[in-house]
């Protein structure tokens, strides 16, 4: 096991383990954020720049610090290293010029972005960003792509973190979109204009970290703190049938995987549990499910349901408990 110190917290963790997984061992404020690195998805990190963090110290034999900040998602702990991130100012001032570049293109329309109230960007920016900026230029702007009946493109709102073309490559037989073209042009598209149909390509509007893919049968539907998010699932062929079912009293407005405290999700799900099945009649409701992010979901408070109401999980309705 190897010893590594961040934010004045030790932590035994494997050989290979980095800096990222290692904070995430001890939890809490420590964690760095993380706008492009996904846990279930090989091959991710190192582009968003969201999560550097400084090297105070490299390791036991070599206690020389890092010359430079390095992104704790792809940096390998050593015996002995001490890692420095709420507690370095560096990092902290680091951090706020990563928000601004990233919001240096994206379009400030939080009020009609299905993905408000749960977006990675939006708590990134509450936590570091800036009054003001020192650009003044206009944003980039991008025509309109139809890439499939359920999944809606914003490649306004993108912040290349490629995470969705990561699931189209390991989750699904056959890859329709990617990154085209270089630079500032760089932009999500579809191939000859395909539309991504494969059943599992739903999943790519779960590990976008902001709302440059949003669900079409939800789009404009309501917003995510008015619902409560309940734990449901179903027997499914094609995947695990685990999901969170956004509910508005009896009526399922959508279907997402469920997440864990980092927003990642713990179980990947096809298209048919996510959108063809919004009727109550689908699902065995099993109860609120607790969310740890901070968001403003968690202000709902809708976890008191279980106070007010008793699940029947056979036949998947919630009953008065009076």
């Amino acid at each position: 096991m190897i010893k590594v110190t961040i934010d004045k917290i030790t932590v035994d963790v494997e050989e290979g383990t980095t800096i990222l997984q290692a904070a995430r061992r001890i939890g809490g404020k420590t964690v760095p954020p993380a706008m492009c690195f996904y846990s279930k998805l090989q091959g991710t990190g190192g582009k968003c720049r969201s999560c550097l963090v400084e090297v105070a110290r490299s390791s036991t034999k070599d206690p020389r610090p890092m010359p430079k900040l390095v992104a704790s998602c792809s940096t390998p702990v050593q015996d002995g290293m001490v890692v420095r991130n709420l507690t370095s100012p560096v990092v902290i001032e680091a951090r706020k010029g990563v928000v601004e570049f990233l919001l240096l293109n994206h379009p400030l329309d939080c009020p009609v972005c299905d993905q408000a109230g749960e977006c990675d960007l939006q708590d990134l920016s509450f936590g570091y960003g800036m009054a003001e900026t020192a650009t003044g230029d206009e944003r980039r702007e991008f025509l309109p792509v139809d890439i499939g009946e359920n999944i809606k493109l914003h490649m306004n709102r993108c912040i290349l973190c490629y995470r969705c073309v990561y699931v189209a490559d390991q989750l699904t037989g056959k890859r329709l979109h990617g990154m085209l073209y270089r630079g500032d042009a760089s932009e999500i598209s579809t191939f000859i204009s395909n539309a991504v149909t494969n059943e599992f390509s739903g999943n790519m509007i779960d590990v976008c970290p902001v709302g440059a893919l949003t669900d079409k049968t939800f789009r404009f539907k309501s917003r995510v703190w008015f619902l409560k998010p309940m734990d449901a699932h179903r027997e499914c062929e094609k995947c695990s049938g685990k999901v969170t079912a956004w509910m508005f009293g009896d009526e399922i407005y959508r279907i997402t995987g469920r997440k864990n405290q980092y927003g990642e999700v713990e179980e990947f799900i096809c298209n048919e549990c996510r959108f063809e099945k919004k009727q109550q009649t689908d699902w065995v409701i099993e109860g609120p499910r607790h969310i740890r992010r901070q968001s403003v979901i968690s202000s709902n408070h809708y976890e008191e349901m279980k106070k007010q109401s008793l699940i029947n999980p056979i036949a998947g309705t919630v009953e008065s408990m009076e």
